[in-house]
């Protein structure tokens, strides 16, 4: 969105504004589910690693070109998509 007037930038910044609250709230969950599968498989969550975590980043994203949004029944009634299991045969970084 590009607007040359002074409402259509108004628009533009506050649907921005919007974009960026999606996307730290989409973090905040994501976070939050994979904190709560860490530890519902034993493993420690330090608060001091749990405090450096941020819902900031977003290079994830892709913020260029058109989207179609389809979801599964499954995000429908409200579930998360499942979180990525890594495959224990790969090297870890």
């Amino acid at each position: 969105m590009r607007q040359r007037y002074r409402e259509g930038q108004e628009d533009q910044l506050g649907a921005l504004g919007l974009i960026l609250n999606v996307i730290i709230l989409w973090n905040t969950r994501c976070m939050d589910a994979a904190l709560t599968h860490l530890r519902a498989r034993g493993n420690k969550t330090r608060p001091e690693d749990v405090a450096r975590l941020s819902p900031l980043r977003h290079a994830h994203i892709n913020f260029l070109g058109r989207y179609r949004f389809s979801m599964d029944e499954a995000i429908l009634r409200g579930d998360q998509r499942p979180l990525h299991q890594p495959d224990p045969t790969e090297p870890q970084p």
